[in-house]
């Protein structure tokens, strides 16, 4: 379906030569002549007129170009939920993905919410449980959540949201012998996405994405780090044209490269239940406005977020106006607005 982000598409004519008729006039020359007949014809796009711009598809997720095929696919978008602790090590998989959203839950942990569409691998993992959280970063994509499951209210709330899950006794789910519980639920996207088939549709733009060439000038940033409570940080550094993690878990060439760090300062509630160890389960709540960074080529630009409900799309401005995305792989950091910090250097 189209996207309520994408930047319109212009078509740009050739000259049109009805001007110079109008100064033939001027000068005298009869309406009849053949530069008024050849103004008419480029007017009306024939052999005066440049051929039109067909509009380019793009990826739903990413904001870049599609090079061979369709956007729209058989399959839905698989947001996976990641674990992102040592315990996960080494994670699987991330290195395909499109967009990556990190999320605080309990005890000052945070997992990952690894949205695949453009690119789906084979062995994904370890698979974790969703959140309430998930409720407003899962339903802009249209996507389907793979998942070792949740709690039973968050079980409720999920349906409610009308968000479509699937889980272990599912096609493509796996235990590695080699780990340990709960670290070793993995899923096989490809078999996920031909048993999650559906009429091919284009998601809405995830963000609003633009070009990198319309950012504002920002500050200059080469590291960041993003303090989601006092038990977890997430670094960045900004190597060689993209952004890394420098703590990371991924496998050994499978981590995610960034383009773009878009962090949001969020809103974080108690989602009402204990955790197994006891610990109060947090909820992001991702609607409303606040505080945003968006990290690109070695600059912050910084701005603000807002979105009319769970389920609405994402905004970004400045105060000059609208910001917009450069098209590429993005990491969305959801720091707590009380409780976490951002140190940009």
């Amino acid at each position: 379906m189209p996207s309520p982000h994408r930047r319109p598409h212009v078509l740009v004519p050739a000259l049109v030569l009805a001007s110079a008729v109008a100064a033939l006039a001027l000068a005298g020359c009869s309406s009849g002549s053949a530069a008024s007949g050849g103004g008419e014809q480029g007017a009306e796009g024939g052999a005066g007129a440049a051929p039109a711009t067909a509009p380019v598809d793009t990826w739903p997720l990413t904001g870049l170009p599609v090079r061979r095929g369709s956007s729209s696919t058989d399959h839905p978008v698989l947001v996976t939920k990641i674990d992102n602790t040592g315990a996960s090590a080494p994670q699987r998989g991330l290195g395909s993905a499109d967009l990556v959203v990190e999320e605080l839950v309990e005890g000052g942990a945070t997992r990952l919410a690894v949205f695949f569409y453009s690119q789906v691998p084979g062995e994904v993992g370890p698979v974790r449980s969703m959140r309430a959280s998930d409720i407003g970063i899962v339903p802009p994509a249209d996507a389907t959540v793979v998942t070792s499951g949740a709690a039973a209210v968050t079980v409720d709330r999920i349906k409610d949201a009308g968000i479509p899950w699937v889980t272990e006794g599912s096609a493509g789910f796996s235990r590695d012998a080699a780990r340990s519980a709960p670290y070793n639920l993995f899923a096989d996207l490809r078999a996920v996405a031909r048993a999650a088939r559906q009429p091919a549709q284009r998601p809405a733009d995830y963000l609003p994405f633009g070009d990198a060439a319309d950012l504002p000038g920002g500050r200059p940033a080469t590291s960041l780090t993003a303090r989601f409570s006092g038990g977890h940080a997430t670094s960045w550094a900004y190597r060689e044209g993209r952004w890394s993690v420098v703590d990371g878990y991924a496998a050994e060439g499978d981590a995610f490269a960034a383009d773009s760090v878009l962090v949001l300062r969020v809103p974080v509630g108690d989602a009402g239940y204990l955790d197994p160890a006891g610990n109060p389960v947090p909820e992001t709540q991702l609607d409303g406005t606040g505080e945003a960074m968006l990290l690109h080529e070695g600059r912050v630009v910084r701005g603000t977020w807002s979105k009319d409900s769970l389920e609405a799309p994402l905004r970004l401005a400045t105060r000059a106006g609208d910001l917009r995305v450069p098209a590429g792989r993005t990491w969305v950091e959801l720091v707590p607005a009380a409780g976490g910090d951002v140190t940009v250097s």
